[in-house]
């Protein structure tokens, strides 16, 4: 998990006609959240693919790295007394930009170690902060953007993901389906990217690699006399977590072709799946998750 690196803010008084072609107005690529001081859970993530084909040093120093037109997410925040950080973690060298409810462009390289970048609001204003996570050395990559309130100092500490639990009744950041038995077409598929920062040995000594706190995907299921599969197809490997509707946790690692997994119910249940996409090395990685009857 992260150690934070409290510094200050790196702020871009820029102009409106020197925001290169960055669009604070276009919807954001990857969604919008509504945070009151105080949220939880604290980090609020979110998986995205980090850059773009516009230059973020058309903004001003010190903004640097490749971002696309539009946000990548929007926060609308209620302040309170508390700061409010904005960090990005990925396996690439990442940027962030950042447009605040001030109308001003705040910007940072390397702030949170490691190559991630931070932007930190030590007083933070109510209103609307769009934000873009680039890419210092061009192209696109995966990274996960988080939005917190809390300091290495606090004492939930950073690194409490590590001791985290899955939260089933979180939205699945994937969306949900309702299927009915011999459903059509079979399988069902849905393309995401798999991974998270909390390790999914937290559930059970069975379970292994890196998952997501919210479910990446959610399925509703009437049940017949098939089985149901679950299956992930990747170039990497994969794992898979899911929690059915007894309640009761499933995992699996390479049960499936290559490195991918499989749980599989050969009585299923009807009722609420939630499933989780993980990581067997960490990071995340793109990934399908399909759903099957087919043996």
């Amino acid at each position: 998990m992260k150690k934070i690196i409290v510094v200050a803010l790196a702020t871009v008084l820029a102009a409106a006609s020197g925001a290169a072609a960055q669009d604070a107005s276009a919807p954001a690529t990857y969604g919008s959240v509504r945070l009151s001081s105080g949220f939880t859970p604290d980090p609020h993530s979110v998986r995205m693919t980090a850059g773009g084909t516009l230059d973020a040093s058309g903004i001003g120093s010190p903004c640097t790295g490749s971002v696309a037109r539009a946000p990548d997410y929007e926060l609308t925040y209620t302040a309170g007394s508390l700061p409010l950080y904005i960090y990005a973690n990925a396996d690439s060298d990442t940027t962030l930009v950042v447009n605040g409810p001030d109308g001003r462009w705040y910007c940072d390289d390397d702030s949170n170690g490691d190559l991630n970048p931070q932007v930190t609001f030590n007083s933070p204003t109510s209103g609307t902060y769009d934000i873009w996570v680039g890419t210092f050395d061009g192209g696109t990559a995966s990274a996960t953007l988080h939005i917190s309130e809390l300091s290495e100092d606090d004492d939930s500490d950073w690194g409490s993901e590590n001791s985290s639990m899955p939260d089933a009744s979180m939205r699945a950041t994937y969306g949900e389906v309702t299927l009915n038995r011999a459903f059509a077409p079979d399988p069902h598929r849905v393309s995401l990217t798999a991974g998270g920062s909390i390790p999914a040995s937290n559930v059970s000594d069975l379970c292994v690699g890196s998952i997501a706190m919210a479910p990446d995907y959610q399925v509703t299921y009437t049940a017949g006399s098939l089985p149901l599969a679950f299956r992930t197809e990747s170039a990497s490997d994969t794992t898979l977590v899911v929690n059915g509707p007894d309640g009761q946790w499933h995992c699996d690692d390479d049960g499936w072709h290559s490195n991918n997994a499989e749980v599989r119910f050969d009585k299923p249940m009807s009722g609420v799946y939630d499933v989780w996409v993980g990581t067997y090395g960490g990071g995340t990685t793109p990934a399908n998750l399909l759903v099957t009857e087919v043996p």
